[in-house]
């Protein structure tokens, strides 16, 4: 690849880049109806070359989700280990939901958030949102197991549907959690049996 090559190819990333930070940030504060205008302007690229990249808005709200999982993974799930005890860990997410709430810009979950907005299951970005949000259900599921939950689909969906409608109430400012869907976490586990440890 020559010099010339490597200076294309940076710069396309680096429009890239900014296109998705831009749209992630805007489409999240101002929903996914934010016209290409907004979004070009946000990033400070040309129509001309978002289209380059991207064969639609679609594709660019698509890409920026996907982009925006292993960051969402990282704030929400513990890390491998730490805490050790699968009821700890399920709380674990609900403790950082809680923070992420408390925050003034806080407007929910994005990958749920699409998904409502968008009210079509077969959007690119929805499929995208439903991966990301199946992968906390998958987590919920495995640490389930690892307790001994008699059904662990069941109280993965539970505690899904608990994440969900907390995140969804504080996105809208209608619910300020104020350790709510940490308690409703922990009532959830108790039903199904895992219990915290007797010391």
């Amino acid at each position: 690849m020559t010099t010339t090559q490597k200076s294309g190819a940076t710069e396309k990333s680096g429009t890239r880049d900014r296109l998705l930070d831009a749209a992630a940030g805007l489409f999240y504060r101002e929903g996914v109806g934010t016209g290409i205008d907004a979004l070009c302007k946000a990033a400070g690229v040309s129509k001309r070359s978002m289209y380059q990249l991207f064969a639609s808005k679609d594709e660019v709200l698509a890409a920026a989700l996907d982009r925006q999982g292993p960051p969402v993974e990282a704030r929400l799930l513990p890390p491998p280990g730490a805490p050790a005890e699968p009821r700890d860990r399920v709380l674990y997410v609900f403790e950082r939901l809680e923070e992420a709430a408390a925050s003034a810009d806080y407007r929910g979950c994005p990958f749920l958030a699409t998904q409502v907005e968008l009210k079509d299951p077969e959007h690119p970005a929805s499929v995208v949102a439903r991966r990301n949000k199946q992968v906390l259900t998958d987590f919920f599921r495995a640490e389930a197991a690892r307790g001994g939950a008699a059904d662990p689909a069941l109280l993965a969906r539970q505690l899904t549907l608990v994440f969900d409608g907390a995140s969804a109430r504080a996105g809208i400012k209608a619910e300020v959690l104020d350790g709510l869907a940490l308690s409703t976490a922990v009532a959830v586990l108790d039903a199904a049996g895992l219990t915290a440890p007797r010391v």
